[in-house]
């Protein structure tokens, strides 16, 4: 599985611990950014990120993207404009597994302000080892909105 990782200024600390738990569980991670949490440099925020990482879910470039900013509000926002997005904003390990369950998110948003490290870690490992068992008409329903 391919993981396409980013983040704001807000959630750089969180991103940089689950990629550094992630590379140590041998999982394939590109990290997308940012790269500098103390730059003044307002040009690129929190849209910009989920963006990219939306876009490479939506081509099939990677299978499952994680984005964190302070809240894990407006990744969630930015990502599900991008068609083929299901983005999930998750805050404990029961919506994370109940996410991929029944929603087949491809894509985890979470605030750094609002979770520890260690919580964050745990709620990535389970969305990132729950199956999808859910509907697929559902989610065929969920596509059709995308085309409205």
């Amino acid at each position: 599985m391919k993981i396409a990782l980013a983040s704001d200024r807000g959630g750089y600390a969180l991103k940089q611990y689950i990629l550094e738990e992630l590379v140590a569980d041998q999982v394939d991670v590109k990290d997308f950014g940012c790269d500098d949490p103390t730059s003044d440099d307002y040009s690129k925020g929190y849209p910009d990120y989920a963006e990219m990482v939306a876009k490479a879910i939506a081509s099939g470039t990677y299978d499952r993207g994680i984005l964190v900013c302070g809240t894990g509000i407006g990744m969630s926002i930015a990502a599900n404009k991008v068609k083929g997005v299901r983005c999930a904003l998750v805050h404990d390990t029961f919506s994370a597994e109940q996410t991929r369950l029944y929603n087949d998110s491809n894509v985890l948003a979470l605030g750094e302000m609002i979770i520890g490290h260690t919580l964050g870690h745990e709620i990535v490992k389970t969305w990132l080892h729950t199956p999808f068992v859910g509907n697929v008409k559902r989610l065929e329903k969920i596509k059709e909105l995308e085309e409205a």
